[in-house]
């Protein structure tokens, strides 16, 4: 009785060391809820990664790009993520402060409007935000901020304070206007429906019809044009220009996983994974393709190309926020 429960024993101790030894590793990443959602990248770019890393990867959600940073803060050295895709260049210098991120390796040639030199964030995916609109109910699209405020357009856009798009705006505005941009908020206060913590929520009500026009990217009508067969919507291109946004992962420097780490950070600007990014993120992607990019990706292209160093955002931002807050809540 005593041997067989011995024997029992011991079978026990080696089924269970040989599971552990068929555990694979999991390598986690924090992202914005859109990217890893059904439709967008996050599905198709586990399974190529999951082919050749012997692991399971992992996506977390935290809302939008600033509120997926204020995750990372708030978590510090305690976080469980390995990587951070989504964060973009108003963010980065804010990022790079906490100390949690580390530097990455040698990158292969990009295709970008800016050349790249930060050390430690990779770009994933590059665009213009713009305000998209239907085409049936707007006819006299505005080609400035100016225009927008003499107009009874309603318009939805994203909180800065939890949204990359809602922050780009902001920084949009400021670079246009300068010292003058709290009087251009007043302006515009009146056509502003209302402020969403994110993109999901605003270009949600623009489609039922809550709003005329919402902050979004120039490639949106595209997805409606690929996906849906549907060439109703359009993005206003101004003549003083549309704001950039890059968007970038991050590797954490304490993750206990640093081969994998690095080994996603690389994966990132192959072309198995940028050639994702078109049709499911529908942002232009960092490195060029061996394949023609989407219909509806030449259409709306600004002339004016602005962005921020990201090292001037936090002067800036601020003073910025504040004027934002003042002139909405009048």
């Amino acid at each position: 009785m005593k041997l067989s429960m011995l024997a029992a024993g011991l079978l026990a101790l080696a089924l269970g060391t040989a599971a552990q030894a068929d555990e694979k590793p999991v390598l986690t990443v924090y992202t914005y809820d859109s990217f890893a959602s059904k439709w967008g990248p996050g599905p198709e770019v586990k399974t190529a990664f999951e082919k050749t890393c012997g692991c399971t990867l992992k996506f977390v959600t935290a809302g939008d790009g600033a509120a997926l940073l204020s995750r990372i803060r708030l978590e510090g050295k305690r976080t469980k993520a390995d990587v951070v895709i989504g964060l973009d260049t108003s963010l980065t210098a804010a990022a790079r402060k906490t100390g949690l991120f580390a530097d990455h390796g040698p990158l292969p040639k990009l295709d970008m409007p800016v050349t790249w030199t930060d050390p430690t964030f990779v770009p994933f995916d590059w665009g213009w935000f713009a305000f998209v609109y239907d085409k049936a109910k707007v006819k006299d699209v505005p080609r400035s901020f100016e225009a927008l405020a003499k107009s009874n357009l309603k318009i939805v856009i994203e909180d800065p304070r939890s949204s990359t798009p809602g922050l780009g705006l902001l920084l949009w505005v400021q670079k246009l206007y300068g010292d003058k941009a709290g009087e251009m908020w007043k302006r515009l206060a009146h056509n502003i429906v209302t402020v969403t913590p994110g993109w999901d929520q605003a270009y949600g009500m623009f489609l039922k019809g809550e709003a005329d026009m919402v902050l979004s990217y120039t490639t949106s009508p595209a997805y409606h044009i690929n996906v849906e067969h549907d060439d109703s919507k359009g993005a206003a291109l101004f003549d003083k220009g549309n704001y950039m946004e890059i968007e970038v992962a991050g590797k954490i420097a304490g993750t206990k996983h640093p081969k994998l780490a690095d080994a996603f950070m690389h994966f990132i600007t192959t072309e198995a994974f940028q050639k994702l990014i078109p049709t499911t993120n529908w942002m232009y992607p960092v490195i060029k393709l061996s394949s023609p990019l989407p219909k509806g990706f030449a259409e709306y292209r600004p002339k004016i190309s602005l962005l921020y160093p990201s090292a001037e955002v936090p002067k800036i931002k601020d003073k910025a926020l504040a004027e934002w807050r003042d002139a909405l809540s009048q």
